[in-house]
């Protein structure tokens, strides 16, 4: 974090969230019953998101599919892009589809230093505060009636940083 400070490195920390369409729901107290409306089907929005704790910047690569080790290379790729010629390291998560040699291989072409956290510690993922952030501020109390909607919101709330005026309460 110190070189990243000091401007001698770039410093990410990286994780995947699975957003699946339904009902996000805050909390709401009532005498009567609220039904609240909800699409049929679990399809899944997967984004794969890079966050810098010193620009607050995000770079994400998304599917509809899952998240597997080309989606680890794809955004290590557009990480190289953004910063040719500079240290970069990503903190990440033990998944097993990071440990592989092709990521690992990949990597270390591009001028990539992984860190790995240990093992069941939440508290040092940066990125998993903003998953949160993002939910809460993008999908609580809200209801898509189509999947594309859905996936435009998320991508909207990650591009904007959550800051943008336009997002509605809700979509119908």
């Amino acid at each position: 974090m110190a070189e990243a400070r000091r401007g001698d490195a770039v410093l990410y920390s990286r994780d995947a969230a699975h957003f699946v369409t339904g009902s996000f729901l805050c909390y709401l107290w009532s005498k009567a019953r609220i039904c609240v409306r909800t699409p049929s089907g679990r399809k899944r929005y997967n984004v794969l998101g890079t966050f810098d704790p010193i620009s607050l910047s995000m770079i994400c690569v998304t599917n509809t599919i899952s998240i597997n080790s080309l989606s680890v290379c794809d955004l290590l790729w557009e990480i190289g892009l953004l910063h040719p010629g500079r240290k970069i390291k990503i903190v990440l998560d033990n998944a097993a589809y990071q440990h592989g040699l092709f990521v690992q291989k990949f990597a270390r072409e591009l001028g990539i230093e992984l860190v790995f956290r240990p093992r069941y510690s939440p508290n040092l993922n940066l990125i998993e505060r903003y998953r949160k952030f993002v939910t809460k501020k993008c999908l609580y109390n809200r209801f898509d009636e189509r999947f594309d909607l859905f996936c435009a919101a998320i991508d909207e709330c990650v591009r904007h940083g959550g800051k943008h005026s336009t997002l509605p309460n809700s979509r119908h």
